[in-house]
């Protein structure tokens, strides 16, 4: 049987992205499927049925040029790049095959956000992993994205508070890893208290939890878990909710696979990038995005920064606090 090496090392998002590829080459051709990624984001992968080998990579034991000989001894006949950047192509020059490798579109990314002329294409980022393979003839089948929670990760929602009930309430992922991506904690806090007839269930890492403890002040209907799960089980209380709400950020993309109503919030970064929420075609429309489209400085950064580069961070701070939470109520 022929192997094929996915390469794709971050982050948590664009791994949950490439999802699709995973599962329509391991549907439509004969062959085992291995993915290479960084050690932090390997048990996505782990608990994936359609991937039968994850390698990965750390600052330790596992650094790039010892992983390297070991994927020399699997006998790839195919490798599909979906990074595109020096690790990648060390990877596939060291491996002696000539990869296919996506096109991450920089040029026109740099144009968007230096110059603000559009050239980006009109196609999701899934998309166009899905036009790297097209040599193989393998088609997208139009089924969305994948995340699959390991059964000992699930999470009962009534063990952390009794008042939470699957399908009855509203998770609000809180974080981001740049500060322009992410809602300032008092304006989430704003958001909530006009949202008090939801329970609301904070979800993020343990470097969201002063930005927690400012939430949470919103009232008693605030449930604060941030820092307190890993990712899977973060994920298993996202999957029962009724509604999810999170900024452009790998969570966005985990409630889209988990097929959960969503809400995006969007700041220094645009749609126009091409990773807005990913659904099945029946569900095409589960989701609303929240943007602020008045500002000629957006997008400022196709990842983001620790401050806003203008001081006023407006792309935010302009967001009308009732918008958003009647999204919460009503949606």
């Amino acid at each position: 049987m022929k192997k094929i090496l996915i390469i794709r090392f971050s982050s948590i998002g664009d791994i949950v992205l490439t999802t699709p590829v995973i599962r329509c080459l391991k549907n439509q051709l004969d062959v085992e499927v291995h993915y290479i990624t960084k050690k932090e984001y390997s048990s996505i992968l782990e608990s994936n049925p359609y991937v039968d080998k994850v390698f990965f990579i750390d600052k330790e034991a596992n650094t790039l040029k010892k992983v390297v000989l070991d994927l020399k001894n699997e006998g790839y006949s195919i490798l599909v790049d979906l990074h595109k950047n020096f690790r990648s192509s060390y990877v596939c020059r060291k491996l002696g095959i000539k990869p296919l490798v996506f096109d991450k579109v920089n040029r026109q990314k740099f144009l968007l956000t230096k110059f603000k002329i559009d050239r980006m294409p009109d196609l999701h980022i899934v998309d166009r992993y899905m036009d790297t393979l097209k040599p193989l003839r393998v088609k997208n089948d139009g089924k969305g994205l994948d995340y699959f929670i390991p059964i000992l990760e699930h999470v009962s929602p009534p063990n952390i508070d009794l008042r939470l009930k699957s399908g009855h309430y509203i998770v609000f992922v809180i974080g981001a890893a740049h500060a322009t991506k992410r809602l300032p904690a008092k304006k989430i806090k704003a958001v909530c208290q006009l949202a008090s007839s939801e329970l609301i269930v904070l979800i993020g890492g343990k470097d969201d939890r002063e930005a927690a403890a400012v939430v949470q002040q919103a009232g008693n209907h605030v449930i604060n878990l941030c820092g307190q799960f890993n990712l899977h089980q973060s994920a298993s209380v996202v999957s029962q909710a009724r509604l999810v709400i999170a900024h452009d950020t790998g969570f966005m993309h985990i409630a889209a696979a988990l097929k959960r109503p969503l809400v995006s919030v969007w700041g220094n970064t645009v749609p126009a990038f091409g990773m807005i929420p990913y659904y099945p075609k029946e569900n095409k429309d589960n989701f609303s995005i929240i943007e602020n489209n008045r500002l000629h400085c957006r997008p400022c950064s196709k990842i983001g920064y620790d401050s806003c580069p203008k001081g006023h961070f407006r792309c935010m701070n302009d967001l009308v606090d009732e918008h958003i939470a009647d999204y919460l109520i009503n949606k």
